[in-house]
């Protein structure tokens, strides 16, 4: 097999774990503070989308998700509130039902929260990261970070949703002038796809396996959204030789013409971001699409969805090498030099951006921007064993769902990796979802 990642010592000493730990609870609840603080108690008990939780149960939620595996899984510890835990079990209620539970109020939800990270860091503080594999090199507490960072998505998704004026900003990303090639060749060959080391990669992600993948051409960046108003002009919502039986279905159900959020207004498109009204940046990823969308896209083009096997060739694999890296750029953790996460801007960067992010190849905006639609299907790997519950990924493998990689604005560097998987519903578009497209190499190519 091909070499894997190399870990950084942050990610193999002991004491500097349970440091990276703490930062990234505490990176993550000073997120969840920004986004529960910044509207009023009503907003916050209010549910914006039947799609969407309200913002309050989220907060819980969070709070009970950790009390439930560092609290009393880690460290042993008696429920603190064992009458709630049926309110905030994500598989027991769903989205649309929660504004009818008897949920926590705003205050008290905050001080169940506070309550547990209160305790929760007193374990951190005293966890041997060894022993079990919950504690083995902090992965609980890795997981609850994650988890947060996860909720925190959704609730910025929600602050999209809601009516109003705008209760977030941020300064927008840098300018860039890309004029590069508008694709890479990636050649074909084995690569090790997974991981088998990251200490807090999830189920999904594990073990790393050999995967081999004829060539293929790859977009240098993701679709930009002048590129996806060529196909709305050239008629592709209309045309159904575009689209899959179930996506013209599914357009046609719900008079869909374009990305969400985007309105027609004279000669030029408008879309609504965050409660503010601007025009449709040519040169930034398109966002707010289904994969139903871009799969059209992509055959008006003439191309295709990228499987996830070759987004993760791109994104990973390093021909000098060959060795599979941790992110595109190698195994560094991630800086506001290589892409754009963390909610630091409210808004993908224009195409081209983050050239010290880019992989080997030249393939850029990998990591971060808008997650990217792959044509797959979300299936275990060879050896997959779910850890530490089957709700995190296996109840969801099967054709239902398609897989999304490579991370958004909106996602913080601890829940994103070359590695990491997510996935939905091909007709989601609230999601911060873009994508890029790839066609088959001839003969001769590689």
């Amino acid at each position: 097999m091909t070499a894997p990642e190399t870990l950084p010592a942050s990610l193999t000493d002991p004491e500097s774990l349970r440091e990276r730990a703490l930062a990234a609870l505490t990176t993550a609840r000073d997120r969840t503070a920004l986004l529960t603080s910044c509207v009023e108690e009503p907003e916050l008990t209010a549910q914006h989308s039947p799609l969407m939780s309200p913002l309050v149960w989220d907060l819980a939620h969070i709070g009970n998700q950790e009390e439930l595996w560092l609290l009393r899984a880690v460290a042993g510890r008696e429920a603190m509130r064992p009458e709630i835990d049926g309110l905030y079990d994500a598989f027991e209620h769903p989205r649309a039902e929660r504004p009818s539970l008897p949920l926590l109020p705003p205050a008290e939800a905050r001080q169940y929260a506070a309550e547990v990270r209160g305790r929760a860091l007193d374990v951190l503080e005293s966890t041997a990261f060894q022993g079990t594999r919950l504690t083995e090199a902090g992965f609980a507490f890795g997981m609850i970070a994650q988890h947060e960072q996860q909720h925190d998505e959704t609730m910025l998704i929600t602050h999209q949703l809601r009516k109003g004026p705008a209760a977030l900003t941020a300064p927008d990303p840098a300018p860039a002038l890309f004029t590069g090639p508008a694709e890479v060749l990636v050649p074909g060959g084995p690569f090790v796809m997974g991981t088998s080391t990251e200490p807090w990669a999830l189920d999904n992600e594990r073990p790393a396996h050999r995967r081999t993948v004829p060539s293929f051409f790859i977009d240098t960046t993701p679709v930009t959204n002048a590129a996806y108003q060529a196909f709305i002009e050239d008629g592709g919502y209309g045309d159904r030789r575009w689209w899959t039986p179930e996506g013209w279905d599914h357009i046609r159900a719900h008079d869909i013409e374009a990305p969400l959020f985007w309105r027609r207004d004279g000669g030029q498109w408008l879309r609504r971001r965050f409660g503010a009204t601007e025009v449709v940046p040519p040169d930034e990823p398109v966002l707010h699409v289904c994969w139903y969308e871009a799969d059209a896209y992509a055959r008006w083009a003439g191309r295709r969805l990228p499987t996830e096997a070759e987004w993760e060739k791109a994104a990973r694999h390093d021909p000098a090498t060959d060795r599979s890296t941790r992110y595109p750029w190698g195994d560094a953790d991630p800086t506001p030099e290589h892409a754009n996460l963390g909610q630091r801007h409210l808004r993908p960067a224009p195409a081209g951006s983050y050239p010290a992010g880019a992989s080997p190849l030249g393939v850029r905006q990998l990591i971060g921007d808008v997650w990217e639609w792959t044509s797959s299907d979300l299936a275990p790997y060879p050896g997959f064993v779910a850890f530490p519950y089957r709700e995190y990924s296996e109840v969801f493998f099967g054709p239902e769902y398609k897989v999304l990689r490579g991370g958004s604005f909106a996602v913080d560097p601890v829940a994103c990796r070359g590695t990491f998987r997510n996935w939905d519903y091909p007709i989601r578009r609230q999601i911060f979802s873009g994508f890029r497209t790839a066609r088959d190499a001839g003969p001769g190519s590689a």
